[in-house]
């Protein structure tokens, strides 16, 4: 077989078996990540256009950070019972709304409460997406789903970072514009193409022990195995946080510049949309324990060898490590969440699995700087290793026997199999 035979044949079935409405979401996925202007420039545009403070900038981000904590769990509840689609169109108007209001804004307490609900809004949409896409995809084929999923984020993500830098030479306000213009763009989308996708009769709580009855957040928390695999990955994404928050620092009380800092950090967003499909297509229909392992211990070790790095190239190597076990950890971990969420409960497990890392990223800013102020970089990367080798037992530990879904969800996920 020619290479281009064999190419022609990866790329057919990398894309292909997929219901047309999974690609309507993809798209609006992608939509929505080439307008996320404002949560990468926020604190730029507080200090440096607006004069404010390095303390009022941060205090700002915590909130828009809170306020995405809060909005997964809201959303988690409203995509049960309302339904994905509405809620999806909801959280996406509000973001728009939102978002145009903090562009105009000038006074601090107003900027702070408009913070607050850009955060909470932008973060409503993501257990209704999870939701919707676990719906919509069978089993088999959800590793690939979620890893085009996340390829998509990250292609929109690295697109949009390197427009917002030019556009924030003429305007910030186009930033906020562009965002709510978009976001706007993508409701439309979902308004026209994306179905409701909520399964018949789950929209209310039903009476029962175990995920398979009741399923409200106090059930989602008693479920003890389900909470682990939400506290491992909020290790993990701790550590992750650490590559955009610590790394820049230790480089910088290294005597590295922001440019070393960019190409650093570039390294991450290349190998991601370079390598996230070529590699899913090795691990899709692995078992996931294994993977996760591997996710963990990569992410340590390369976290960890950053107690050596001396040079850009030995930053870069560190950064292609915890990299790979991204890429490995992403798709495989968000489909494990799907194949463990009851099918009444889907929203409420999706809406505190993504909790992990809006908590992540209200903490991780303030471990890391804490670490590095006290003990100093080494300290923190070995302590990265660390973490990431528990995480990797941890793994080991909660994934050493089969986690069979309710019989609730091995129905509906026949049923889907038979629609696909």
């Amino acid at each position: 077989m020619s290479t281009t035979a064999a190419a022609t044949r990866a790329v057919r079935n990398t894309f292909s078996g997929l219901p047309p409405a999974f690609w309507w979401l993809w798209a609006s996925t992608l939509i929505n990540r080439l307008g996320a202007f404002v949560s990468t420039f926020l604190a730029l545009y507080l200090t440096v256009q607006k004069g404010y403070s390095a303390s009022y900038a941060g205090l700002v981000a915590a909130l828009y950070g809170l306020g995405g904590a809060a909005g997964n769990l809201v959303a988690g509840v409203l995509t049960d019972r309302l339904g994905r689609r509405p809620t999806l169109l909801a959280s996406q108007m509000a973001t728009a709304g939102t978002v145009a209001l903090l562009g105009f804004a000038s006074r601090p307490t107003t900027i702070a409460a408009l913070a607050a609900l850009a955060g909470m809004a932008t973060s409503a949409s993501r257990p209704a997406v999870q939701a919707m896409m676990t719906d919509l995809v069978p089993e088999r084929r959800r590793v690939r789903a979620f890893a085009l999923n996340y390829w998509a984020i990250n292609l929109g993500f690295a697109l949009s970072a390197s427009a917002a830098g030019l556009i924030a030479r003429y305007s910030y306000l186009w930033l906020f514009l562009g965002e709510a213009l978009l976001t706007a763009l993508c409701a439309v989308v979902a308004y026209f193409r994306l179905p409701e996708t909520r399964p018949a009769g789950t929209g209310t709580p039903r009476p029962g022990p175990g995920p398979a009855g009741a399923t409200s957040l106090w059930t989602v928390l008693r479920d003890v195995r389900f909470m682990t695999v939400v506290g491992l990955n909020l290790l993990l994404v701790m550590l992750y946080q650490q590559g955009l928050v610590a790394l820049p620092l230790a480089m910088g009380r290294a005597g590295f510049d922001s440019t070393d800092f960019g190409v650093v950090i570039a390294a991450n967003g290349v190998l991601i949309v370079a390598l996230q499909i070529p590699v899913t297509r090795f691990i899709e229909h692995r078992s996931p324990g294994p993977l996760l392992v591997l996710s963990a211990l990569l992410t340590g070790v390369g976290f960890g060898l950053g107690a050596l790095a001396d040079s850009v190239p030995f930053y870069v190597l560190t950064v292609c490590v915890w990299t790979l076990g991204e890429i490995v950890n992403s798709p495989t971990q968000m489909s494990l969440v799907a194949r463990l969420s009851p099918v009444e409960g889907r929203g409420r497990y999706q809406g505190v699995y993504t909790l992990s890392w809006s908590v992540a990223a209200f903490a991780a800013p303030l471990l890391g700087g804490s670490v590095l102020d006290r003990f100093g970089a080494p300290t923190l990367w070995l302590g990265s290793l660390a973490v990431g080798v528990l995480a990797a037992l941890g793994y080991a530990h909660v994934m050493r026997r089969p986690w069979e879904p309710p019989a609730s969800d091995a129905r509906a996920r026949e049923t889907s199999d038979t629609v696909a």
